[in-house]
């Protein structure tokens, strides 16, 4: 693939509206992107994003197949940006919820599309024990610890390689964690490989090292709407979770330790349901979370990767499945979305316009002896994968 400098003089494109980028008339503004060969069957593009105020410039990468799937990730938080899918129709449309520019998404957000780390969900009062020593995180989720801390994987800079195979492409990013960043432990090299395939399914792969005994639970937090529709709640979408148990928790939605049977309650996803149909239930779990905000205890675990939960909305006819090699899901029903955030056409995302399916360990697991280990020694390797594959009924 080659790459191309394509200047741009004294317009106005509605490209560089995104990249905060403004031009003059006296002035040329240089746009990198990829230049794609004809037989690619999935392209990558890649183009300037902003600029940090710390200098710090920012790349978005499209990636782009022949079945009408499109996936925007840029380099500050590993964000997908925009992620377009196929109705019923053949009408790409947008999915996931997010911004227009880099300054709204360095503004306190719901995590829109990010990468979440180095712990993904809660950590009881910030604080665990690994051989005797107690480690304290900031507070960011009072009284708990939350994704990582105020300034997690959501708020990096990550460097990013580009990789094509065959009928796929692939973005692999990287970013090095030193030693107490946010109080965890141990020099940590991360890399994320997002690859688009061209079956329209998108698989993420986590991979870990580190130089110190650590905790470790990547993850991936965008919101969908399979409508399209980003003013209407995703109340009518139907979920399916493979899933027998629940993790329960406390009103502090950290975990009671407990494993629950999610029979006869609203948890119950094992067949096909709406997410509005049991969400206001009278339920002590849907109390503590204001809805789901729950980790579910995914079947089968010692398969690898395997089908997790899926996503339906009948109007415009998407599906989204779920597949992955980890122990639980966060099943997350846009709560706290609160309509004070700007939605890319005008308008604001308000309640429960927005879903999440986070796979990853349970919450709170350094804290807790029964759950799966998410300790990660020197010398081990931590790697996991997710892939989201989308498709029309």
């Amino acid at each position: 693939m080659n790459v191309l400098k394509r200047c741009i003089y004294g317009i106005s494109i509605v490209s560089l509206a995104s990249m905060n980028i403004q031009c003059k008339s006296d002035k040329k503004v240089e746009e990198t992107v990829t230049e794609a060969k004809a037989t690619d069957v999935v392209t990558i593009e890649k183009s300037a994003y902003g600029t940090t105020p710390k200098g710090e410039k920012i790349d978005s990468y499209k990636l782009k197949n022949q079945k009408g799937m499109e996936v925007d990730i840029i380099t500050y938080g590993g964000i997908i940006s925009s992620l377009k899918v196929p109705n019923k129709a053949g009408k790409s449309e947008e999915v996931v919820l997010g911004f227009n520019s880099l300054e709204q998404y360095m503004k306190p957000n719901p995590y829109f599309g990010a990468l979440i780390g180095r712990y993904g969900n809660r950590i009881a009062k910030g604080k665990f024990t690994l051989d005797g020593k107690e480690y304290a995180l900031a507070i960011n989720n009072d009284p708990n610890a939350l994704h990582g801390g105020p300034e997690g994987f959501h708020r990096v800079v990550w460097t990013a390689e580009e990789a094509k195979s065959g009928d796929n492409a692939s973005l692999k990013l990287k970013y090095v964690s030193k030693d107490m960043e946010e109080g965890y432990p141990g020099n940590l090299t991360v890399f994320v490989t997002y690859t688009l395939n061209n079956d329209n399914s998108l698989d993420v792969v986590y991979e870990a090292t580190t130089d110190k005994k650590t905790v470790v639970n990547l993850t991936q937090h965008s919101y969908f709407n399979l409508s399209s529709d980003f003013s209407k709640p995703i109340l009518d979408h139907e979920i399916t979770i493979d899933a027998d148990k629940l993790v329960p928790v406390a009103a502090t939605l950290i975990p009671t330790g407990k494993l629950t049977d999610v029979t006869n309650t609203p948890f119950d996803f094992r067949k096909a349901k709406k997410v509005g149909a049991q969400i206001e239930a009278k339920d002590e779990q849907l109390k503590n979370g204001l809805g789901y905000d729950h980790c579910w205890v995914l079947n089968n675990q010692d398969k690898g990767e395997r089908f997790a939960a899926s996503a339906y909305d009948a109007g415009s006819g998407r599906l989204l499945e779920v597949y992955t090699d980890q122990p639980g899901i966060q099943f997350y029903s846009g709560n706290f979305l609160d309509g004070t955030l700007p939605m890319r056409n005008g308008g604001t995302y308000t309640r429960r316009t927005g879903f999440c399916l986070e796979t990853q360990h349970y919450p709170d697991s350094p804290n807790q002896k029964d759950f799966p280990t998410t300790v990660l020694n020197p010398g081990e390797n931590y790697k996991t994968k997710t892939s989201f594959k989308f498709s029309v009924k």
